[in-house]
């Protein structure tokens, strides 16, 4: 594509150079620099891209883009000023990639918890709709029936502008996204239009990158307020936060809840094990997904859904053949009788719907034993935090390593510890080797009782040390549990 075309909308400070010059590619990652390459100078938190210009030129770039013209200009390259080469580049890939997220109907997913939930849901609602469409979640990145591996919740603006050219090369009609705060506040969104976004919650999370829970939903409200007055906001008017979101945005406002008045309404009518008869706006209907915090997902893809045109009959019947989605409340039951539950909870707020949600269901004659950790390198006020929920809210709880990063598990353990109230110290124990946690609440577990492993739901691998060692909690279960019932 030619630099002129490239540059259609984008406002410049500067351009010194010229601008007919063709561009094979736009990379931000000066090692990965080729000939004919559009070399993007963005400052890091760790590196300034500005300093990588001469070695991004030795290596190709014919065209760089960048905050201030570096001291020498050379004839043969084209530099373009802008004011913010983060932002800039989203716009550059949008154009680049013939502004993909124009074609389809994008709707973006925000919150602290459900994000991967509600966007796998919808993905699967409207294939059982008969949509191809394409999906970008924690879990996988998908484009009709093809997987791509996901690397980050939210992926770079170039890689995910190249992903929707493809969904739209492929004939999808929708796209799915969830949207990170670390993917707002780095600019991962911008240039993206987007039909629909959702709010699920905001609870305790990530303060070790936004450091303050004002900062964390700044961050968040800063996608609906960006959003252009052609798009639909929907918000969980049951979270203190959802009209926070709602207060500066240009896009047409609407409201889900199970609490209050609303444009989609939910009440849950029964729930156990097995699933939920739920009404919806007047509507009842039977789906196999469980949990209270999973009839606030299914609203909101009731909502989203109804939003973009569809029937709500239509859309009840899609929900109703919906299947559970990886690592979130994944439940079944040894030959033994035991029940078990893997989910990725990983904050209070997540740890706190889950064990609530299995208290809903069980009898109280079961006990509950919660296996679960906290992350390395991650948030230290959230740890206290969790002891307190796991050891208030289950008959015992066994503290585990998660993904300890870097840090000492002991340290880790030692913090989530500091919470547990003492009318809750015999209702708790703490083995840092994870297998050996499971392998403990299985011992423990008899016939009825429900062991609920949490942290870590769909991932395969734990951190230890910078390195990542092949673990599943699902696999370590079924191995434990056939070795162990011999």
């Amino acid at each position: 594509m030619q630099l002129i075309e490239l540059l259609n909308r984008i406002p410049t400070l500067e351009i010194h150079g010229d601008t007919t010059r063709e561009v094979s590619e736009l990379v931000f990652d000066s090692r990965k620099v080729t000939e004919g390459s559009l070399y993007i100078a963005m400052r890091g938190t760790v590196a300034d891209g500005h300093s990588f210009i001469a070695s991004s030129i030795e290596k190709g770039a014919k065209t760089i883009v960048c905050e201030e013209f570096p001291e020498h200009l050379e004839d043969t390259i084209t530099y373009v000023k802008v004011k913010d080469s983060s932002k800039t580049l989203g716009h550059l890939a949008s154009n680049f990639y013939g502004n993909p997220s124009q074609k389809l109907k994008l709707v973006g997913v925000t919150g602290t918890n459900g994000k991967t939930s509600v966007s796998t849901l919808l993905f699967d609602v409207f294939k059982n709709l008969g949509y191809d469409s394409a999906l970008l979640s924690t879990v996988e990145i998908r484009i009709g029936d093809e997987i791509i591996p996901a690397t980050h919740t939210t992926p770079d603006v170039i890689t995910i502008n190249q992903i929707l050219a493809k969904a739209v090369e492929s004939g999808c009609e929708f796209a799915f996204m969830e949207v990170s705060s670390h993917g707002i506040s780095q600019n991962r969104i911008e240039g993206l239009h987007f039909k629909v976004a959702g709010f699920t919650n905001l609870t305790h999370d990530h303060l070790d990158y936004h450091k303050t829970f004002d900062e964390y939903l700044k961050t968040k409200k800063r996608f609906f307020d960006e959003l252009q007055d052609t798009a639909i906001a929907i918000t969980n008017i049951d979270d203190k936060n959802g009209n926070v979101m709602l207060q500066n945005t240009k896009a047409s406002k609407k409201s889900y809840a199970l609490k209050t008045m609303a444009d989609y309404h939910g009440r849950a009518l029964e729930i156990d094990f097995n699933g939920m008869l739920l009404n919806f706006n007047g509507k009842e209907f039977w789906t196999t997904l469980t949990g209270r915090f999973n009839v606030y997902n299914l609203l909101l893809v009731f909502g989203i859904a109804s939003e973009l045109g569809f029937e709500q009959s239509e859309i009840l019947q899609a929900i109703s053949i919906l299947k559970r989605v990886s690592g979130r409340f994944e439940t079944f039951k040894s030959d033994g009788g035991i029940f078990f539950i893997v989910d990725y909870a990983h904050t209070p707020d997540a740890l706190e719907n889950i064990l609530d949600s299995i208290n809903d269901i069980r009898t109280k004659n079961e006990r509950l034993i919660t296996v679960f950790g906290c992350g390395g390198d991650r948030d230290h006020s959230k740890r206290p935090e969790m002891g307190n929920i796991a050891t208030k809210k289950s008959t015992l709880a066994i503290i585990t390593s998660d993904n300890p990063r870097t840090e000492d598990p002991a340290q880790i353990i030692k913090e989530i510890e500091a919470g547990v109230e003492p009318q809750n110290f015999s209702k708790y124990t703490s083995i840092p080797d994870r297998k050996e946690a499971i392998k403990m609440a299985i011992k423990f577990a008899e016939p009825k009782d429900i062991v609920l492993v949490a942290g870590k739901g769909h991932e395969n691998y734990q951190e230890i040390n910078g390195v990542k060692h092949h673990f599943d909690d699902k696999e370590v279960i079924n191995e434990l549990w056939k070795l162990m019932s011999k």
